[in-house]
């Protein structure tokens, strides 16, 4: 037996931290390897050691084998997990690795060759008995041999990239009429994707569930499986929503999947971790699809229904250990379910978003388990997949573990970046899904694409965001003035005022005013409807209801989270000497108080620094000074009058380059 003490883990986010956390608890030394996008990120922090690989593209750092590679000699690594993604499936970078005279933690390569090509893999597994669905995988690749083998097939068929996955080099051909096209555009994608433009062609099973086969060997041949999970729910043939076991698997289907799963393991020699994927049709026949082989995103569902650590069974194998269970061994207990958090816009045809987080709080609970790799502050980049976490709940039955997600979702707070994370507690919500019966065809059937997009933020919502940013003035205002107390928030020496607040969201500018009430209560009005909010210990009340603390300042204005709906609001008012809307002239007052000094006129010339005006708030003169140059224009302001915070005083006319 080889022994790893180190492990680098080539991977980030998420599946980094997940590994490395095992890994710890085994007490290896665990290293992380980083590109210059996530020098900050929380798999390069909880690493006892870190090496930066390149830029932020994957190409340039993730991508590269022998960077990391030469990272594993320079820290001192006995092994590498390559994750899921980026090299985890690559088999020239396995054999380089084991070439360093490191341990890969992962299958063989030439397992990884034999399942990474689907039409190579296919004709194998067909050999080993396995049910394959029909299909052509010939080297013949023109058009003329792939409209013949359709004919024979029968529409619809299926076009697939031979080398790669997950969706790309993929379409659906419903009659020949569209075979041609759909093969051009599969091939291009394929070549762009997989590096290789190779097609094969199958039948198309109508609205079939997605089911996968967990599957297990050593490294003297004992392979088991470890149950099944149901991968249905999918966009664009990307999952979505997983769970453990499948609501349409029986005990005995279960039985022959898994034989079936464990032959195809058999046939390549497999080792580690892999996982057998099939179609499941509505006769209930199961046919192969593919093999991946690697630890896939949704291993955690089988992991709390098995009581298995899987990435220490990996570990445990890759030394040589024998695996230690048996088929009889493996018990399935209660159902647990997996949603994906992504960044992206559901109401924007899932439109990856990037962002800088400005709050993460996951959820805690019973039977709740958070596989993250994000952090309050971190920016979301564009160079990597938009999955941020993963929400996995476990239950005795189905249902506890669909309501225990549900309320796992809602309780995760992630502000500052958009998410789908009320686009998936509305799958999980669906009569459909709830009684088990969603299929590949789900969101299709189910959401139209007024159901994605988020409703326009009504009274609650905005006026929650108005008396954020206006107690966020009133604390700058304060923290500006020495000696005053706050026993003084929210007081005035004469009648109370509202304040005007002017939100900026991507649907366009609202304004709310904002009027105190003591020194935790507000009202709020639009002018239409007014609502009494307060802000009390960071919970925000509104109209009586405690709405929680699911808020927080940002660098331009408030986000926070609503009846279930995350919101960002940019800061337009000038409630604090700042100036995010409006003209660069326009002069406003930056908290309550009286104007009790001019110091221009109309007409004037003015240079920045010189003294405009004065205001008296909380028992301070505050002296307003021009932060531009230019000639004073319109002076609403009344020397004596109690002016708001975010009222204009004057206006000064930019001077123009000469």
């Amino acid at each position: 037996m080889r022994t790893i003490r180190s492990l680098l883990v080539a991977n980030r986010g998420e599946i980094a931290l997940r590994v490395m956390r095992t890994a710890r608890r085994l007490g290896l030394r665990v290293i992380a390897v980083h590109s210059d996008a996530d020098t900050g990120a929380p798999h390069v922090a909880f690493a006892d050691d870190a090496v930066a690989i390149g830029p932020g593209p994957a190409a340039e750092s993730y991508l590269l084998g022998d960077r990391i590679i030469e990272a594993a000699r320079r820290t001192g690594a006995d092994a590498i997990h390559p994750g899921y993604g980026f090299l985890s499936e690559n088999a020239g970078f396995a054999r380089a690795v084991e070439a360093a005279g490191l341990i890969f933690v992962g299958p063989p390569a030439n397992a990884i060759e034999a399942m990474g090509d689907k039409a190579e893999s296919k004709r194998r597994l067909i050999a080993a008995g396995v049910p394959c669905v029909p299909g052509y995988e010939g080297d013949d690749q023109s058009d003329a041999r792939f409209a013949e083998a359709a004919g024979q097939i029968g529409f619809p068929v299926m076009v697939k990239a031979s080398a790669g996955g997950g969706g790309r080099g993929m379409r659906l051909v419903r009659a020949p009429g569209d075979l041609e096209a759909a093969l051009g555009l599969a091939r291009s994608e394929a070549r762009s994707a997989f590096g290789s433009d190779r097609l094969i062609l199958e039948r198309a099973i109508v609205r079939p569930r997605h089911v996968e086969v967990q599957v297990f060997a050593d490294r003297a041949g004992h392979t088991i499986h470890l149950g099944e999970r149901d991968c249905s729910v999918q966009r664009r043939h990307q999952k979505v929503i997983e769970e453990a076991p499948s609501p349409a698997v029986s005990p005995e289907l279960r039985a022959a999947m898994g034989a079936a799963a464990v032959e195809a393991a058999r046939a390549i020699g497999y080792v580690g971790a892999g996982t057998v994927e099939f179609l499941l049709d509505e006769a209930g026949e199961f046919f192969f699809l593919e093999m991946n082989t690697r630890l896939q995103v949704e291993h955690p569902v089988t992991e709390l229904v098995t009581g298995l650590d899987l990435v220490a069974l990996q570990i445990a194998v890759a030394q040589g250990a024998p695996l230690g269970i048996a088929q009889d061994d493996v018990v399935l207990r209660g159902h647990a379910i997996e949603a994906r958090l992504y960044a992206e816009d559901a109401g924007a045809d899932f439109r990856p978003a990037t962002g800088r987080i400005a709050l993460w709080s996951p959820a805690t609970g019973e039977g709740i388990r958070i596989d993250d790799g994000i952090a309050t502050g971190q920016e979301v980049s564009p160079f990597y997949d938009p999955m941020l976490a993963k929400v996995i709940a476990w239950g005795e039955t189905r249902e506890i573990a669909r309501t225990r997600l549900i309320g796992a979702l809602g309780r995760c707070v992630l502000l500052g970046v958009v998410s789908n994370k009320r686009f998936l507690t509305q799958i999980l919500e669906r009569p459909s899904f709830a009684g088990g019966a969603a299929t590949t065809a789900f969101i299709a059937e189910e959401f139209a694409p007024a159901d994605l997009a988020d409703p326009d933020p009504d009274l609650r919502a905005l006026a929650a965001a108005a008396t954020l940013l206006f107690c966020a003035g009133r604390e700058d205002a304060l923290a500006a003035s020495a000696g005053v107390s706050r026993a003084l928030l929210n007081w005035s020496s004469s009648a109370v005022m509202a304040s005007a607040v002017d939100l900026g969201e991507d649907g366009g500018t609202r304004t709310l005013w904002v009027t105190p009430r003591g020194a935790e209560d507000y009202e709020v009005s639009d002018g239409a409807a007014t609502l009494p909010v307060a802000l009390r210990a960071g919970a925000l009340w509104i109209d009586g209801r405690n709405c929680g603390d699911a808020w927080t300042l940002t660098e331009d204005g408030v986000a926070l989270e609503l009846d279930g709906i995350s919101r960002s609001f940019r800061r337009l008012s000038r409630l604090a000497g700042e100036d995010a809307g409006g003209s660069a002239g326009d002069v406003r007052a930056p908290m309550h108080g009286i104007l009790t000094a001019l110091h221009v006129r109309e007409g004037q010339e003015v240079r920045p620094g010189d003294r405009l005006a004065v205001l008296e708030a909380m028992k301070m003169q505050h002296e307003i000074v021009a932060e531009i140059a230019g000639r004073v224009g319109a002076i609403p302001g009344r020397v004596g009058a109690q002016i708001a915070a975010g009222d204009p005083i004057m206006a000064i006319e930019a001077e123009e380059d000469s």
